[in-house]
């Protein structure tokens, strides 16, 4: 199982830009997806969560700017950013907690996507 992620790019500030991931195959069971994002020299850090009970979680900074959402169906999660700043500057990644099996408990990481934004 992979996730795919999409919608990075360079973006002027206060611009928006939408981020999406799609897992490549059905999951037996996902508890949370979300996305997190890492800037040079520094720590990943959890942008934006969703839960299987459709509880939200933002980090400070990108709260009122940023929205999580997913297709339930399709296991494909979004997040729309918004008056974007340039310390939102980071390469982005998409996480998916749950189980692959009854058995087994998978974090599945996607490739990262940048985003850029220009002051």
């Amino acid at each position: 199982v992979q996730l795919q992620a999409s919608g990075g790019g360079l973006v002027q500030a206060g611009g928006s830009l939408r981020l999406s991931c799609a897992a490549s195959e059905t999951i037996f069971k996902v508890n949370a997806m979300g996305w997190y994002r890492q800037a040079p020299g520094k720590q990943r850090e959890m942008v934006a969560r969703l839960t299987e009970g459709r509880n939200t979680v933002y980090t400070d900074s990108v709260k009122g700017r940023f929205t999580i959402s997913r297709d339930y169906a399709k296991n494909t999660v979004f997040l729309q950013m918004n008056r974007l700043k340039p310390e939102d500057t980071a390469v982005y990644y998409c996480k998916l907690e749950g189980f692959q099996d009854p058995w087994n408990a998978m974090d599945l990481w996607g490739k990262g996507t940048q985003v850029t934004v220009s002051s």
